[in-house]
């Protein structure tokens, strides 16, 4: 009797459990179609409901062109010297004067330091003199050589007399050169006490001063003079691109721009002149070096640089920006839009991709426009509605009110 008002007790509490949770799963079905119609999710004419397909996606669009269109190959690369030149004293002596400034172009030929020239004037002195008496001594011997030449033929001299003689005109002979190479000697020490300049170029930091002995084994030299202009800058490439590369340097010079690390500007233009002869075992890459005229000394020893050479110029291929190409199990594709506004994936062949723009060699025809924003909410046979971008920017212009953000999300 006692279990009777329990079980009633608790088969009530059930039934109220169970019914709450019957209106409260009621309750958020209705809230949920409320907001699908306050959405726009509202059914389509004829009671059915809308498809995603059916709205209509802002998107930007591109129009493939038939043009000529340069194949360039980049490579990052540094500056070199086009010539560098340690100048060292070719003589000992006292460094006199020190005749250029730090930072100085210099001329070839130009004087730019004076050793103290009067040791080596003393021996072109003493050169002189020696040749000077030897030349005496020679005309002497030749007179003498002569007579003895006419009295023997006289018969009033013997013939080892005029022997003798001979003997003394070849050997005053043999001196005079002797003397006249010593003056040579002379003459280039005391021309090596001006130390000249071995090319054009930029001096550097000045190694020794005035007053200092200075030697010819100097190690450090005096200073160092660089050559900058033209420049030479060594840059890369794979390995694979060696056959691309040789065919166009037989075919004439090859064209070669520098752009600095980040790629904003051009620091200057110049010609391909060598291909290294071995290839990097350890990057698979080959070194390649360009001259560049540098009048303006934008280019820097060792400065890092960006290089870019054109190998080929493709004769009216078709043309599109690169951002277009999508990737999927088929290979490459793009959305094609015609006239009806209507996305349509066309399957495409990739032929080369530079920078920001690409050829295709099978898929499309000139005057098609392609999709190159909004691809990744599209659907094939989707709507689109075509936008201009902003000046300076790949945002929609529409973007503004709101419609490219809503594109961004996956809304229309």
């Amino acid at each position: 009797m006692k279990r009777g008002p329990a079980l009633a007790l608790r088969i009530a509490v059930a039934l109220v459990v169970i019914g709450g949770v019957v209106w409260w799963v009621s309750r958020d079905k209705g809230s949920s179609k409320a907001k699908q119609v306050a959405g726009g999710s509202a059914p389509a004419a004829g009671g059915a409901p809308a498809k995603s397909g059916d709205r209509v996606v802002p998107v930007q669009l591109a129009t493939v062109t038939a043009k000529d269109f340069p194949i360039w190959l980049e490579g990052l690369g540094t500056v070199a010297a086009f010539q560098q030149v340690t100048v060292r004293p070719q003589v000992d002596g006292r460094l006199d004067k020190v005749l250029f400034t730090e930072g100085q172009v210099v001329k070839a030929g130009e004087v730019i330091a004076q050793i103290d020239p009067r040791p080596f004037m003393v021996q072109l002195h003493t050169a002189q003199g020696a040749l000077a008496r030897d030349r005496a001594q020679l005309v002497i011997a030749k007179k003498n050589y002569e007579r003895y030449q006419s009295l023997q033929q006289q018969q009033l001299v013997a013939q080892q007399q005029v022997d003798e003689y001979a003997g003394q005109v070849a050997q005053f002979e043999g001196a005079v050169k002797i003397d006249l190479a010593a003056v040579e000697q002379a003459t280039l020490q005391l021309d090596y006490a001006q130390v000249k300049s071995p090319l054009t170029g930029t001096t550097g930091v000045r190694i020794i001063d005035a007053g200092n002995l200075v030697k010819a084994a100097e190690p450090s030299g005096l200073v160092v003079i660089t050559a900058i202009d033209p420049a030479a800058v060594l840059f890369t490439i794979p390995q694979d691109r060696l056959g691309g590369v040789s065919a166009a340097l037989a075919k004439g010079d090859v064209p070669v721009e520098v752009w600095n690390r980040d790629g904003s500007a051009m620091l200057g233009s110049g010609k391909l002149v060598v291909l290294d002869n071995v290839v990097n075992q350890a990057t698979a890459t080959l070194r390649l070096k360009a001259l560049i005229p540098n009048p303006d000394r934008k280019l820097w020893p060792n400065a890092f640089v960006k290089a870019r050479m054109l190998v080929e110029t493709q004769a009216g291929a078709l043309v599109i920006p690169a951002v277009a190409i999508q990737r999927g199990p088929q290979g490459a594709y793009v959305y094609v839009v015609g006239d009806d506004k209507t996305a349509q994936l066309r399957n495409i062949e990739v032929g080369t991709i530079v920078s920001e723009a690409a050829t295709v060699t099978r898929g499309l025809t000139a005057g098609e426009r392609v999709v190159v924003e909004g691809a990744s909410q599209l659907r094939p046979g989707g709507k689109v509605n075509p936008i201009e971008p902003q000046r300076g920017s790949n945002t929609p212009t529409s973007a503004k009110d709101g419609a490219g953000k809503g594109s961004a999300k996956g809304g229309p």
